[in-house]
């Protein structure tokens, strides 16, 4: 049985055989005297440079010139090139560097393997069922998929299937085919018929029984060697996983190692690096101790991905911590950091959130360029959002920031986050807003477990396409012994030559009831003092002393109504004025000073407590 009959029964084949009939009996028609179309200046053929006549064309093969022309013999009359009738299907398979084999029935009994099929898994022999005779289907996974192919008719591929020992790889297509009848099985002989009539004696035993088995239908089996195709997918694979492990590590190693951890709060935060690229993005988040029991949050997202974004989000978090020293309103230190995200990149967009909290105030002041809005949950689950100001994001220049504040009282939640834990395409962002609304209204644990909720609730995994921040923070709600820890006491000073005496008279006073060593409540004491003469001396009313415990420092502050903030200074053996800050800078642990927002300035130390004190 030769090829044609044996492929009749593909798609397409039928009309190409019919077309090279056609095409025979024109040649026919025209006889051998037939007069080239076109000759060179001598009379003879023009030729190409393989000896072709120029104008020859194979019809059938897209009309390339010169495609298969017959070599020219000794005696100069061409030679012809065997007709693809002439071919049997073994002449074709064998020759192909592919690894084919062919089964038939149910079992899949094998009924033909290729000459680079035995160079590759070794000979084997016909009539046995494939998960006997061909193992290594077995161990590519391929038998099932020879099931498929047979009950649905239709072609299947499997990409880079690994050989046993994982050292081929090859990808695998399996192709439905129906073993056509001869006319010998029509008239009831089977001697040499089907399958093994196609591929001659080497494929068929000549048997009646095996003949009437291979009739029927059957799968062709071609693997192609792409173990080269592999190997390099794979090694862009971990060059991809190196260059984002690096891209990962210098993001983290640009955002805080460790969170500090202020008395007044407890604050948890994460990261997640969006997707699988080596692109990170710049995301970022600080908490920043100011002193006197103020804290500073900020968290930021620079648009873009890569290292160019990540280095910009360094930058600007090594210029907020900066800018937070300075004790500045929020509004301020967004001013100061629009100007300079300008400098480092106009073209780079970014958008931040900073905030101050104070627990003397129970608020949360803040400011935004472009971000995100906070939101608060109240002890009593009710949610909120951080109204406006919000102004545009940094870098755009010329917008005056204002700062607002939002309550934060004992047992609040607030939540700041980037916009990767709210967007998704398709939807508006303040349904994603809304839907973290939710899941906030209904986390409870503390921070580090209300940041996984969140993050399970929004659906972030680690398939996640975009960077996600997020910082959580609590005012606990301290009752019992706990509470003991934490005081407050104020007094109100109008001025005058008894401001001072009063002053000391009443931090000796609180300070010995909160149970502080002796030499811890003169210290104190000699603090408010200088710090009280201060205020008397250079400040304008309305003033006030405010001595505050917690449970790892004591703090005292002093505010009046000037804005002229001190600064330490050396002073001269014979000037009588000029030490107190200097005093103060010496016995206590910190201090500092700042501008309070309705006008004024507030002076302030600290003082670490012994692990003893109670």
């Amino acid at each position: 049985m030769n090829f044609t009959r044996w492929s009749a029964r593909f798609p397409g084949t039928q009309r190409r055989a019919a077309a090279r009939s056609e095409h025979a009996a024109a040649q026919a028609k025209r006889g051998e005297g037939s007069v080239p179309a076109a000759r060179g200046a001598a009379g003879h053929s023009a030729t190409g440079p393989d000896g072709c006549p120029a104008d020859h064309t194979v019809r059938g093969t897209g009309s390339v010139p010169g495609a298969g022309c017959a070599p020219a013999a000794a005696d100069g009359t061409a030679t012809p090139a065997p007709s693809l009738d002439e071919l049997s299907v073994r002449d074709v398979l064998d020759r192909l560097p592919a690894l084919v084999a062919l089964v038939h029935g149910p079992e899949h009994r094998v009924a033909y393997v290729n000459d680079a099929y035995t160079a590759g898994f070794g000979a084997r022999a016909p009539g046995a069922p494939a998960h006997l005779a061909l193992p290594e289907l077995g161990d590519l996974g391929l038998l099932p998929l020879l099931d498929q192919v047979q009950r649905s008719g239709k072609p299947r591929t499997a990409k880079n299937r690994t050989a046993p020992g994982g050292t081929s790889s090859y990808t695998v297509t399996c192709t439905p085919i129906e073993f056509p009848k001869t006319k010998a099985d029509a008239d009831g002989s089977h001697a040499h018929a089907g399958v093994g009539a196609a591929f001659g004696s080497g494929s068929a035993t000549g048997s009646e029984g095996e003949a009437e088995a291979h009739t029927g239908t059957g799968v062709l089996i071609h693997l192609a060697d792409v173990t080269d195709h592999a190997e390099a997918v794979e090694r862009l694979r971990a060059s991809e996983r190196r260059q984002r492990e690096a891209a990962v590590t210098l993001q983290r190693s640009l955002l805080p190692q460790e969170l500090e951890q202020p008395d007044d709060l407890r604050v948890a935060a994460t990261y997640q690096p969006g997707g699988t690229e080596a692109a990170v993005g710049g995301d970022w988040y600080d908490v920043i101790t100011l002193g006197a029991g103020r804290t500073a949050l900020v968290i930021g997202d620079v648009m873009g991905r890569g290292v160019r974004a990540a280095a910009v989000m360094g930058q600007l978090r090594t210029a907020v911590r900066a800018y937070a020293r300075l004790d500045l309103p929020p509004h301020e230190v967004l001013q100061l950091l629009d100007g300079l995200a300008a400098e480092i990149d106009a073209s780079q967009i970014a958008t931040c959130v900073y905030a101050v909290h104070d627990p003397n105030e129970g608020l949360l002041a803040y400011a935004s360029a472009g971000h995100l809005p906070i939101l608060v949950r109240d002890e009593d689950g009710t949610v909120r959002r951080a109204a406006d100001p919000t102004g545009p994001p940094l870098g755009t220049g010329g917008w005056l920031h204002t700062s607002g504040t939002i309550a934060l009282g004992p047992g609040s939640t607030a939540v700041l986050y980037t916009d990767g834990l709210v967007e998704r395409r398709g939807e508006d962002i303040d349904e994603g807003v809304a839907a973290l609304e939710r899941a906030l209204s209904g986390a409870q644990g503390t921070p580090a477990v209300i940041c996984d909720r969140l993050m399970r609730a929004l659906g972030v995994d680690a398939d996640h396409d975009d960077d996600v921040a997020v910082m959580v923070l609590q005012q606990p709600a301290r009752t019992g012994a706990d509470a003991e820890l934490f005081h407050n006491a104020a007094l109100e000073l109008l001025g005058g030559i008894e401001a001072a005496p009063r002053a000391r008279a009443f931090a000796q006073g609180v300070l010995a009831s909160w149970r502080f060593p002796v030499e811890l409540c003169d210290l104190g004491v000699l603090a408010a003092s200088e710090l009280v003469a201060n205020s008397l001396q250079h400040g304008t009313p309305p003033m006030r002393l405010r001595l505050r415990r917690t449970d790892r420092r004591l703090i005292i502050e002093v505010t009046d109504g000037d804005d002229h903030l001190p600064r330490r200074r050396r002073a001269e053996p014979a000037d009588e004025t000029g030490r107190g800050i200097s005093i103060v800078a010496t016995i206590a642990s910190a201090w500092g000073s700042r501008r309070t927002p309705g006008g004024g300035k507030a002076v302030w130390c600290e003082f670490a407590l012994p692990d003893k004190a109670p």
